[in-house]
């Protein structure tokens, strides 16, 4: 059955998983070469969706299964009266079982196959089938060239079962990869189409589950779960007789010299989501302006430390370190929040200064690290965590006992349970200062609201991504405090305060 983007499924699947997938589908009496069809036929059927008016095409097949699936591709389209051009990377005469079947069925068809080269000419709607979800070593010659080659053409480009290059697991590029208009892909989605750099190279997706049934996929653990609307925990409605002391009171800490907006951005946030009460401890200088912008929070200057002491007996949650600083002022605040018993949110500074080694994490902790954030606190590189975004994520989780946002394109929500759950939506107009902060402020209120860590976590994220790819339809530009009359009206379409 086909899928559309909007309405794809939430199971998530390793490469290894979705091989295993296969194999069950086999096993249980469809042949090999059977699937290889099922596989062409919808992405011939997606194909021609997404270019009613095409009638040329060019497949570069490489030498495995992914290859098979294009030579199948090239003999619907010669059926249905293109034009049509096989370039093979790989010497054809080295494919084996069903790959080499779907090589003598497009001869057979009478497709013409050419070996492919740097003067090669490419026409049409090109069609990505040289290398599939088992790729895990950097793409090689002649593969990255065509890769190359296919990127530099500027035809519409459709990939079978994933862009060539692109890491199934990870969503890394493997040195090169295809950029896409449309991937169709199989049996499980795996996780790469989501996260890392997929954006960039994905493009449009459908999915096909090639006639697997429920029992296809019994007993295989999901790798991942995609948020989307069905799945998302939900905050409960508010009964009649509701008032603010059920809703708890947020404390959030930060705004140091020079970064008073970053509180506030979390501040104005918690309040709009629900939070009972909202109070801000921050710089005496910041006071004016946040009773300005959001008289309704209680807002306490505070010089040290002991100022803070009274307020945490009083509150519920804290969310710690947007405009906190690294200098004396924040060290000395975060200390004093790292000793109290309560569920917190820790973002920005509070996450350097926990990379330093300054203070320990305490229990029932949302972390919302951006991937440089995430290096400094696993002691690896950004291009490292970027590398491997779930293994990073899920690495945090563990070593700090804490769920974990891993911020950034398909971002990732990890508990140290092994629960790993992935949003990948958002906008690239997102790309701007001080949307961490809202979204610290967004998850701090669903802690105080009643939810957990890791249910508030994911429904912020949802709510923020989302948030944005409204937002973002507006083009460059977009602020920060854009989001929070939006991501305001989506939880209310989501869970609605009243019945």
């Amino acid at each position: 059955m086909p899928h559309t983007k909007d309405e794809l499924p939430d199971a998530l699947y390793r490469a290894a998983q979705v091989r295993e997938l296969d194999a069950r589908l086999i096993a249980a009496g469809t042949p090999g070469f059977e699937l290889m069809q099922r596989a062409a036929r919808a992405t011939w059927r997606a194909l021609v969706r997404q270019w009613p008016t095409a009638n040329e095409l060019t497949v570069l097949a490489g030498r495995g299964n992914n290859a098979g699936d294009g030579y199948l591709v090239a003999a619907l389209a010669l059926r249905a009266g293109w034009t049509v051009q096989v370039l093979a990377v790989g010497d054809p005469q080295r494919l084996q079982g069903d790959a080499a079947l779907a090589h003598s069925e497009a001869l057979a068809e009478g497709v013409t196959v050419q070996g492919w080269s740097a003067q090669s000419e490419l026409h049409g709607v090109i069609v990505d089938a040289l290398l599939g979800t088992g790729l895990s070593g950097e793409v090689r010659e002649p593969y990255a060239s065509a890769i190359n080659a296919i990127n530099a053409s500027g035809l519409p480009v459709t990939a079978v079962d994933i862009p060539s290059g692109l890491c199934a697991d990870t969503g890394r590029v493997l040195a090169v990869a295809v950029r896409a208009d449309l991937t169709v892909t199989f049996i499980g989605l795996k996780p790469g189409l989501f996260t890392g750099d997929a954006a960039d190279h994905v493009g449009d997706m459908v999915f096909n589950d090639l006639q697997a049934t429920a029992e296809t996929y019994r007993d295989i653990p999901v790798s991942a779960r995609r948020l989307n609307t069905a799945n998302l925990p939900r905050l409960t409605a508010r009964a009649p007789t509701a008032h603010k002391g059920r809703f708890g009171h947020v404390l959030l800490i930060g705004g140091d010299h020079g970064f008073g907006g970053a509180i506030l951005l979390s501040a104005e946030m918690a309040l709009r989501s629900g939070a009972g009460m909202v109070s801000l401890a921050t710089r005496p200088e910041h006071v004016p302006a946040a009773l300005t912008r959001v008289p309704e929070t209680m807002a306490l200057g505070v010089s040290s430390a002991n100022q803070l002491m009274g307020l945490l007996e009083k509150v519920s949650v804290l969310v710690v370190g947007p405009g906190l600083g690294q200098a004396s002022w924040g060290r000395a605040l975060l200390s004093a929040a790292a000793n109290a018993p309560l569920p917190q949110v820790w973002d920005a500074d509070a996450l350097n200064l926990l990379a330093s080694g300054f203070v320990s994490l305490p229990k029932d902790c949302v972390i919302t690290p951006h991937p440089g954030e995430a290096g400094r606190l696993l002691g690896i590189s950004t291009a490292q965590v970027q590398a491997d975004r779930p293994a990073a994520a899920f690495a945090l989780s563990k070593k700090y006992t804490a769920v974990v946002v891993l911020k950034g394109a398909g971002s990732l929500i990890a508990h140290p349970d092994g629960r790993l759950a992935l949003c990948h939506q958002g906008h690239p107009a997102m790309a701007t200062a001080g949307l961490g902060d809202v979204l610290a402020g967004l998850t701090g209120a669903l802690l105080a609201q009643g939810m957990d860590g890791f249910d508030a976590a994911c429904l912020a994220v949802w709510l923020h991504a989302n948030a944005g790819m409204q937002q973002g339809k507006f083009g460059r530009g977009l602020a920060a405090s854009d989001l929070i009359p939006a991501i305001r009206q989506l939880l209310e379409e989501h869970a609605p305060c009243l019945k």
